[in-house]
């Protein structure tokens, strides 16, 4: 590594093995827009298939600009490897089905994004994957939901858009005893929360978001902590412990730590199983454009929380907003895992139920001048919509409460414009949206 450093302002910049490029000392990193690599002579190309050493092979299955980004992502969360892949939910879908075959089943917390609700319940259920809901307040119905087929357990740090912060450490104490493994999807707290310091076997990101920061490009992360034990438990955890018939027949749990040296058992079946054979792979262009906007996050995301904050607060004081969904404004053991989980117990996320419900959320929408009406999330601008008639409408109305969408429900991804401009937005588009539905009533 080029930085022992543990602050993440350091990482960002120096995070990884990569200080210059070797051919032309360049400190930026290079953009290798390139599909294959020369070898050496044939047994650097046998050593590279046969995972006796690791290099580049394919840009389908790694790509050198993609490495540095891996590194460095890797090194944020204190993992031991990442796979960086086509989006966030091929993340999230390649972490599954990296554990996962037909028969068996995962469990999920209640409180995800739309799009991973609706891959869990709907595509994964046609491919054989069943996917139980526990509810995220007790732990421990993660356990009960659980049977001998169960291979993971699923949750966000920080969910969207319910924004209730997730018991880490208590679920994934509970999954270690049992041989299950806790997957965290930390997209909506990058720094402020460190899921593998609590426990966490597997991190996975959203590139898109706060990490890139910019709205230019799709990708997403698979992180391998390092920390579990594959191998104490053959009989809960088989695609790592039985025969692999893609790499003849090598029992992975054993032979990936004997022949590299660590334990990322993990990364490297995802690596050179899945994203070698699925091909959701990063683009280089893509994976340049990360690492750009990596490097400011830290400051970045200290201004996206300070906004949010304010922008809670106002909304806490707004005559016409009926609920603010904020960690600030969390209450009993929210509250209590909002300050143990994040730091400053603050989120770059705002969610509000405005006074009118369905109608009053799609007339604030449509009032919006400054603010960009975007389904994205953790752009360096401000972002809103109205989740009931967009993100989770193919859910039905039960599926869409049980994931904090209620028809007034308005979420913000607040950005790093003047506080002021994007509080005046706001206001203006509430006082709007108030008008409309009571002439309509």
């Amino acid at each position: 590594m080029t930085t022992k450093s543990q602050h993440p302002e350091t990482i960002a910049l120096h995070g990884g093995s990569y200080r210059k490029d070797d051919t032309t000392n360049s400190v930026a990193v290079p953009i290798y827009q390139t599909t294959s690599y020369q070898f050496n002579n044939q047994e650097h190309a046998s050593n590279l298939f046969s995972l006796k050493e690791l290099g580049n092979i394919y840009t389908r299955i790694m790509n050198p600009t993609t490495s540095i980004l891996e590194e460095r992502l890797a090194q944020l969360e204190g993992g031991l490897a990442a796979v960086a892949v086509s989006s966030g939910q091929a993340a999230s879908a390649l972490a599954i089905q990296n554990l996962c075959k037909s028969g068996d089943n995962i469990i999920s917390s209640t409180d995800l994004y739309g799009g991973t609700w609706n891959q869990f319940e709907n595509t994964f259920k046609n491919m054989g994957i069943e996917v139980r809901f526990a509810n995220p307040k007790d732990p421990m119905s993660f356990v009960e939901l659980s049977d001998n087929k169960t291979r993971a357990f699923y949750a966000e740090t920080l969910p969207n858009p319910k924004l209730n912060v997730f018991p880490i450490e208590e679920v994934a104490i509970l999954g270690k005893k049992i041989g299950i493994p806790l997957i965290v999807d930390n997209t909506a707290a990058p720094i402020t929360c460190k899921p593998i310091k609590h426990g966490a076997a597997i991190v996975i990101h959203s590139l898109t978001k706060w990490i890139g920061g910019h709205g230019n490009s799709i990708g997403g992360v698979i992180i391998d902590a390092g920390n579990f034990d594959w191998a104490k438990f053959p009989e809960r955890q088989p695609l790592f412990n039985q025969p692999e018939p893609s790499y003849w027949d090598w029992v992975l749990s054993k032979v990936v730590p004997e022949v590299l040296g660590a334990n990322i058992t993990f990364a490297v079946r995802a690596r050179f199983v899945l994203l070698r054979d699925l091909g959701s792979a990063l683009s280089p262009t893509n994976a340049f454009n990360f690492i750009q906007g990596f490097e400011t996050l830290p400051l970045r995301f200290k201004q996206h929380q300070d906004n949010a904050e304010k922008v809670a607060d106002f909304l806490n004081n707004n005559k016409n907003v009926n609920r603010v969904i904020h960690p600030k404004y969390q209450n009993g053991i929210y509250k209590e895992r909002a300050n143990k989980y994040l730091k400053n117990g603050n989120g770059p996320l705002v969610g509000f139920e405005l006074d009118g419900g369905l109608e009053a959320g799609k007339a604030f929408i449509d009032n919006l001048e400054l603010i960009y009406h975007v389904a994205n999330i953790g752009d360096a601008r401000t972002l809103a919509i109205h989740p009931s008639s967009t993100t989770h409408s193919q859910l039905n109305t039960e599926d869409q409460l049980r994931a904090g969408v209620t028809p007034g429900y308005v979420r913000l991804s607040v950005g790093i414009e003047h506080i002021d401009d994007i509080i005046n937005d706001i206001d203006q588009a509430i006082n709007k949206s108030q008008k409309k539905v009571k002439n309509v009533a």
